[in-house]
């Protein structure tokens, strides 16, 4: 009865809130002890390798551990609905052994995102990922126009702060705005 009391008020609130909502709702139901398991041990070491030969390589080697891949896939597919309409949460995690960057683990339908370059597998953090990382508190980022992140904390069972979820919303969702 909380949840759906909390849920009318946010809906009431406007965009942002109702993206606030979904973000908490995401800090409370997304494993990060899956979302560790996501990522093959051989992936993640490619990742932090540069090959002068092969500057694909990373990409070439990027695979993931089906089932919890899948499993919170699905969470964010189902938390996305509780969005009044297009929205898509996203999973972002540090790359291992580079502190200064992240990549994107999972995205989703719409393919909507403030932070993602096209085609990128890894990328410079932002601070506001850096700041969400460092102190577990939620931020809201308005950086494109029409466009709204909440960035929220994925944690682990020892409390850890494992990852981010960005849920984000745009005003007007153009299907093929990040199709290349």
């Amino acid at each position: 009865m909380k949840a759906l009391l909390l849920g009318l008020m946010a809906g009431s609130l406007g965009f942002g809130a109702d993206l606030t909502f979904v973000a908490e709702a995401a800090t409370a139901m997304v494993d990060g002890e899956m979302v560790k398991q996501i990522q093959t041990a051989r992936s993640a070491a490619s990742m932090v390798k540069k090959d002068p030969r092969d500057p694909w390589a990373a990409s070439d080697n990027y695979d993931v551990n089906h089932a919890p891949f899948v499993a919170v896939k699905k969470t964010l597919i189902r938390l996305a609905r509780l969005c009044p309409g297009p929205c898509d949460l996203n999973l972002w995690m540090p790359v291992p052994g580079m502190a200064s960057r992240v990549h994107v683990v999972i995205r989703n339908v719409h393919e909507i995102s403030q932070f993602w370059t096209w085609g990128a597998l890894t990328q410079e953090m932002f601070p506001e990922m850096a700041r969400v990382l460092a102190t577990g508190e939620r931020v809201t980022v308005r950086k494109r126009a029409g466009m709204v992140s909440v960035l929220t904390p994925v944690r682990d069972s020892l409390d850890e702060i494992v990852g981010l979820v960005e849920v984000v919303s745009q005003e007007r969702v153009d299907p093929q705005e990040n199709v290349q």
